[in-house]
């Protein structure tokens, strides 16, 4: 009997836990039917060419072409743009990943007629309702069938909330699956000596968040903090798109240095996945916002400091390669010294973080027809 899968794909860190899971498929021996649907939720042309190209994923057989909206609008619209082809398809499991919109709405649509749902990278709490990604988690935890977790403290977190143990299915983070499969390839590119930069002699920074960039005070004195903790330390800035207009609008451009290597903090367009491994594979210090990055710097063993006053992965805090710093001044300049003078060698992996967590996801899913 063939099971009839569809994943869902609608931002871009979505791509990076969907690949695996796509190449796990494959390799199923055709008892699995996939059909992966781009919601269309962030889309740049460029971006999802590098990622299909570079994770060696296959393009999407549909794509629903939502766009931008608030986050009551763009629910919605996937919601109603997903809906027919759910009907015509008729799955026997739809996919979502991670804490988007999208996985929420298509959580939502699909369970309402009657699918059922796996929500992979399930049970991450930031305890934050402030952050819409939060809701998401809880809300797609929630009404999903089957709930595939990255970690142990993942584990918990749901059964504390009363979800039924045998939803709950721990496999490992699929995040890690792809960093392991293409780091050598990444490593190979050698990016980071083409911008004339040495290994562990600058560090990289990734900010989004609207609490982070949206306030020019608070954007300022991240910056400012970040700049004052690293001394001669270059930072590279491959900054998100939404980054840079709010950089536009505050007019701060200045602030920033002209190419990699000088002192300070070089803001560059936004790279592919394998530049954006290699130079973060060899970086002195990671400093971020984003919530895969905490987990992917604990594979690489590279010191991070974490821009926000709480993460939904506690697990790379337990780990010792993360450190919480929120967005004040004074606790990043702490936070980045502690990194600074603590380089990491070698550090433990979280149990399962072994690159075989699509396998786990398939092997589960297999067994539910």
């Amino acid at each position: 009997m063939t099971l009839k899968i569809v994943s869902i794909v609608g931002a871009r860190p979505n791509f990076m836990k969907v690949a695996p899971i796509a190449d796990a498929v494959e390799r199923a021996d055709g008892h699995i039917e996939h059909t992966l649907i781009h919601t269309g939720q962030h889309y740049d042309e460029r971006m999802s060419d590098w990622f299909f190209d570079d994770l060696g994923m296959p393009r999407p057989d549909l794509n629903l072409g939502v766009g931008s909206g608030s986050h009551a609008a763009q629910t919605a619209n996937v919601m109603m743009a997903v809906e027919q082809p759910f009907i015509d398809l008729a799955p026997d499991v739809v996919i979502v990943v991670g804490d988007v919109n999208s996985t929420l709405a298509c959580a939502l649509t699909a369970k309402k007629l009657g699918f059922r749902v796996a929500h992979v990278e399930a049970g991450l709490r930031s305890r934050d309702m402030t952050m819409p990604e939060e809701i998401n988690r809880l809300c797609t935890d929630a009404i999903s069938d089957i709930l595939f977790t990255p970690d142990i403290i993942a584990d918990e977190n749901l059964k504390k909330e009363g979800i039924d143990e045998t939803r709950i299915h721990f496999v490992g983070n699929v995040m890690i699956d792809t960093l392991l499969r293409h780091l050598e390839s990444a490593k190979a590119r050698r990016y980071a000596a083409s911008l004339g930069l040495e290994p562990r002699s600058y560090g990289m920074l990734t900010l989004h968040r609207p609490a982070n960039v949206d306030d020019k005070d608070r954007f300022v004195e991240i910056l400012d903090a970040i700049q004052d903790g690293v001394g001669d330390l270059p930072i590279v800035f491959p900054a998100h798109p939404r980054t840079r207009q709010r950089i536009m609008e505050f007019q701060i451009g200045d602030r920033f240095s002209q190419q990699p290597g000088q002192r300070g903090i070089w803001l560059t367009d936004p790279i592919g996945y394998l530049e954006f491994l290699e130079l973060n594979a060899s970086a002195r210090l990671v400093l971020t916002d984003s919530g895969g990055l905490q987990e992917e710097t604990t594979i690489l063993s590279v010191p991070c400091v974490t821009l926000r006053d709480n993460t939904e992965r506690p697990i790379t805090i337990e780990q010792g390669t993360n450190r919480l710093a929120g967005t004040s001044r004074r606790p990043i300049l702490a936070a980045i010294a502690d990194a600074l003078s603590s380089p990491l060698s070698g550090s433990k992996r979280p149990d399962k973080w072994d690159g075989n967590a699509a396998e786990r996801i398939i092997s589960t899913l297999l067994a539910y027809r």
